[in-house]
């Protein structure tokens, strides 16, 4: 691949273009807004120019619901060898590009599994997708040349190619990222209009479950309209989920002892449940999970100190798997959880306090 056309310059679009140009790809950037196609050019991710002829690739990063409109306006043209959206719905928009008659030999669905809270060209980073899955969506129809070139857009983005139906694929992300969006989007809801006082208290539980609460409204409501039957299946069946939950607690409350072991029966069989599910979601690189020993650190809110703490540890000659950190309520300190190897966090713990690191046990 040499020269690529990304049509819309938000993250996921300007991310895609920043890793193409890093990797010598020429690559020209289109936008509804031709002021973010600006914007994407200056931080380094094109030209926002017109190609003067076709090009290799283009890719199609708009929201799922104008995705078949681009693309069908774009192939017509004539724009590219091949054509390849970024959409996170696959099968609708495939759909309709049949509806209009359109040769679809040259097209590819893909869809990259990565993103984040912020949207917007000055949100793109070049190794947004570094290591994740990048899904690919083609068909018996697919050219094979148009599958090198979406192979080759996966491996300079350095993403995971992974190939789905794409109608598995909208249920499989209906499973994993619109459900829980919505799920967090009501927990994150209860907070509103919670007293002040009970907001403080809020801890690294209640942020790690409403972290992507803080997504673009728009954008999701644009996602979610491309994909409510499947999202739709999955929270009924947490709706059942809740109800027997609630009927548990409710149960709980009971002075019979009988309806009481059947309330303690039924969280129980929910947090079995949950575990069962928790251990499935991949670990490190996808691998499977794997348990690491945490060993936590105090520290202060100041600058250089999470730098020290990975210095002294590379110098102990133990890897960091994981970090979490936890601020204190209303003090400038907070807790640095790292997780390492088992066999690796004696030897952290002794270089740390060697150090002069204060652990918490």
């Amino acid at each position: 691949m040499r020269t690529a056309l990304v049509l819309g310059t938000g993250l996921i679009g300007t991310s895609a273009a920043l890793a193409l140009t890093q990797r010598g790809v020429v690559v020209h950037l289109a936008d509804h807004d031709p002021e973010q196609a600006r914007t994407a050019a200056a931080l380094g991710a094109g030209l926002d120019s017109a190609p003067e002829g076709p090009v290799d690739l283009a890719i199609v990063a708009a929201p799922p619901a104008h995705v078949a409109r681009v693309l069908a306006d774009t192939m017509r043209r004539g724009t590219a060898r091949g054509y390849l959206d970024v959409a996170s719905v696959k099968g609708g928009p495939r759909r309709e590009l049949e509806a209009l008659g359109l040769d679809l030999s040259a097209y590819i669905g893909s869809h990259p599994m990565s993103g984040r809270e912020k949207s917007g060209p000055l949100a793109a980073t070049a190794d947004l997708f570094e290591g994740r899955p990048w899904v690919l969506t083609p068909t018996r129809d697919t050219d094979t040349e148009v599958l090198n070139l979406a192979l080759e857009l996966v491996s300079h983005c350095r993403a995971v190619p992974v190939v789905m139906d794409a109608d598995a694929h909208d249920r499989a992300v209906a499973l994993v990222s619109h459900m829980p969006h919505l799920v967090s989007s009501m927990v994150a809801a209860r907070l509103e209009d919670a007293e002040e006082a009970a907001v403080r208290l809020c801890g690294q539980g209640i942020r790690d479950v409403t972290r992507i609460a803080a997504s673009d409204p728009r954008m999701w409501i644009d996602i979610l309209s491309a994909n409510p039957g499947p999202v739709a299946d999955l929270l009924a069946d947490v709706s059942a989920d809740l109800d027997e939950t609630v009927r548990a607690l409710r149960a709980l409350q009971s002075s019979d002892e009988a309806k009481r072991q059947e309330g303690t029966a039924g969280i129980r069989d929910v947090l079995r449940r949950g575990n069962a599910g928790q251990v499935r979601v991949p670990g490190k690189h996808g691998s499977a999970p794997r348990a690491y020993e945490v060993v936590a650190v105090l520290i202060d809110d100041q600058p250089g100190q999470l730098a020290r703490i990975f210095a002294d540890a590379g110098m102990a000659g133990v890897n960091i798997e994981d970090v979490r950190i936890e601020h204190a309520t209303g003090q400038q300190a907070g807790l640095v959880q790292l997780m390492v190897e088992p066999k690796a966090a004696p030897v952290l713990t002794a270089a740390l306090r060697e150090r002069g690191w204060a652990l918490r046990q």
